[in-house]
């Protein structure tokens, strides 16, 4: 075999592992990489303006395809902009290997020009962290990395000086095995038994749902079926549980809706499947609860738990289905069927009475738009803020969609550089990304990204000129909005001026066609929406006791606003109730 730099084995390694683009800026440190990866033909280097558009980039991809992405930041200045988007791609479990490229290794330690210690700064954001100060520990540094970074899903960094790329690596040391499937983890005999008992002796049970239950859609459908349980979600679990259900009683937490809070505090036993929900406020203090995940330290961190099972969510149930005894009455299920029902009639109306004449344009007759034009197979990029509240209550799963968002790290301006990704990985399917008018502004160098390599991204941007999340914030705390308000801004004309499609939409009659403009052309579009900035301001009926903050009544007053599809889907599920 010839004899490799350890920048091209480091290279070499990342293609073997499946690997096919690194996220980056280059530098002087990162050179013997970035020249690997020019002479490589299963690996792409991706130049964006901005590091932290790269770490968000390859953790969206990771987040899509389950596999390892990649991104670099030269030394110093460079690998520091990553550590936003890595703290999102970890806290999103997404596998995602970081170069930090390093400062001469003979100056480390010295106060050299841009020294910094990535190995050490990186830590709290990833599994693994680690420098490479000689050739010999390639490849088993890495091997390490990518080991943590798909077994553990997470973030892995190497910190890697630019001399140290550049030396050659030993000879033959680069064969190691890399295990990158996971294996099921089904529970032990004695939790399933124990388990079973549980749900058993429990009169009435209701499941809530987070990401964890990926995959495991039939199975939550089977057992809700057999113990008649209401399933309610969390907004990282909307994707996959709430297509295809007619158990739905929507969703808990600050943007909920329905009768889910309901369903949890009023069953004898709350099945949390998958979920990490971290509102405490919104989980029962005294109904029987047991956690199922695959994490073993998340079981019991955020709720008391009075059984608490390490396991995948659909390995789990299969064991479970058969085991459990089937409920003889559907009444509980029903009545939080009818109370869901209720609730999203209740809130449907609020801002969505005479949409085709309201200027500035609501918000959420935007969002439903968008949904029912965006394609069957879209993947949606989500801005931190009201643009949550929007994928929360318009975008209707179906299987096939997918919903990526900063939803535990709750970063902005995520929402273009996670499009970004999502669009590398496939450029014949339609991303579409639901951008504040904040977050779009502060990483809006990276448009010219999807200029550059003719993405076909669609950026819709709802553009209030405040951030209006925190607008909302200030007002339930009771205080005058003060520093959140911009200057009008079209972006249209800067998508223009960058070479892409951009669309200026002023009136509500316009949104449909101007929707359809973007999605028909052929590369990046941007749709400029000028939106009401007062779309939930507080209502008069909001009291003193609500104002102290997030408390549940406080959160259904301020964020009713209507929740699109969601209410035909609630109506259908009633509808189709067998009845005694």
């Amino acid at each position: 075999m010839p004899k490799q730099t350890v920048a091209e084995q480091y290279v070499d390694l990342l293609a073997r592992a499946g690997v096919r683009r690194m996220y980056g800026v280059v530098g002087d440190s990162l050179n013997p990489v970035v020249d690997a990866i020019r002479r490589h033909d299963a690996l792409e280097w991706v130049q964006v303006r901005h590091e932290e558009v790269a770490a968000f980039a390859a953790g969206a991809e990771a987040q899509l395809t389950g596999r390892l992405a990649a991104c670099a930041g030269s030394c110093g200045p460079g690998n520091l902009h990553l550590i936003n988007g890595l703290f999102d791609a970890h806290r999103s479990m997404a596998p995602v290997l970081a170069l930090a490229a390093q400062i001469p290794s003979g100056e480390i330690g010295t106060g050299y020009f841009q020294e910094t210690h990535p190995d050490r700064l990186f830590e709290e954001c990833s599994h693994y962290s680690e420098l490479i100060s000689s050739p010999r520990q390639m490849p088993r540094v890495m091997q390490t990395a990518i080991q943590h970074a798909v077994g553990r899903r997470g973030v892995s960094v190497v910190a890697l000086p630019g001399d140290i790329a550049a030396e050659n690596s030993p000879v033959g040391g680069a064969e190691l095995a890399m295990p990158l499937d996971r294996p099921a983890v089904r529970p032990a005999d004695q939790e399933l038994t124990r388990l079973t008992e549980l749900v058993d002796a429990a009169e009435t049970v209701t499941v809530f749902c987070g990401r964890g239950v990926a995959g495991a859609h039939a199975e939550v459908m089977a057992f809700a079926e057999k113990v008649k349980a209401p399933v309610g979600h969390a907004l990282r679990g909307k994707e996959h549980i709430q297509y295809d259900n007619p158990y739905d009683v929507g969703m808990s937490g600050l943007l909920g809706y329905g009768a889910a809070y309901e369903a949890m505090h009023e069953c004898d036993l709350l099945l949390l499947l998958g979920t990490d929900f971290p509102y405490t406020d919104f989980l029962p203090r005294h109904v029987r609860t047991v956690q199922i995940d695959v994490q073993p330290e998340r079981l019991g961190r955020r709720t008391q738990l009075d059984f608490a099972v390490w396991g995948d969510v659909r390995e789990t149930l299969r064991c479970l289905i058969p085991a459990v005894q089937e409920k003889p009455s559907r009444r509980f299920l029903d009545r939080m069927l009818d109370r869901h029902v209720h609730a999203l009639e209740g809130a449907v109306g609020a801002y969505t009475r005479n949409v085709d004449k309201h200027t500035p344009i609501h918000p959420e007759y935007v969002a439903a738009v968008l949904d029912e034009e965006a394609a069957d197979d879209a993947v949606f990029t989500v801005d931190t803020g009201m643009c949550c509240v929007w994928a929360a209550r318009y975008l209707t799963p179906n299987g096939r969609r997918r919903i990526l968002g900063s939803f535990v790290h709750g970063s902005m301006a995520n929402a273009l550089p996670q499009a970004i990704g999502a669009q590398f990985l496939d450029r014949t399917r339609q991303v579409v990304s639901l951008s504040g008018d904040g977050g779009f502004s502060m990483l809006m160098g990276d448009f010219l990204t999807l200029v550059q390599y003719g993405l076909p991204v669609k950026v819709v941007v709802f553009n209030n000129s405040s951030l209006g999340m925190v607008d909302l914030e200030m007002m339930v705390d009771g205080l005058p909005p003060y520093g959140t308000g911009y200057p009008h801004t079209d972006f249209a004309a800067i998508a223009t001026a960058a070479g892409a499609r951009g669309i200026r939409v002023e009136k509500p009659t316009e949104v449909r066609d101007a929707l359809r403009a973007a999605f028909a052309h052929d590369g990046p579009a941007l749709v400029d929406v000028v939106t009401d900035p007062n779309a939930l301001a507080i209502p008069p009926k909001i009291t003193s006791e609500q104002l102290t903050g997030f408390a549940l009544s406080a959160s259904r007053t301020v964020l009713t606003g209507g929740v699109g599809r969601m209410i035909q889907l609630a109506r259908a599920n009633v509808r189709n109730v067998p009845r005694p």
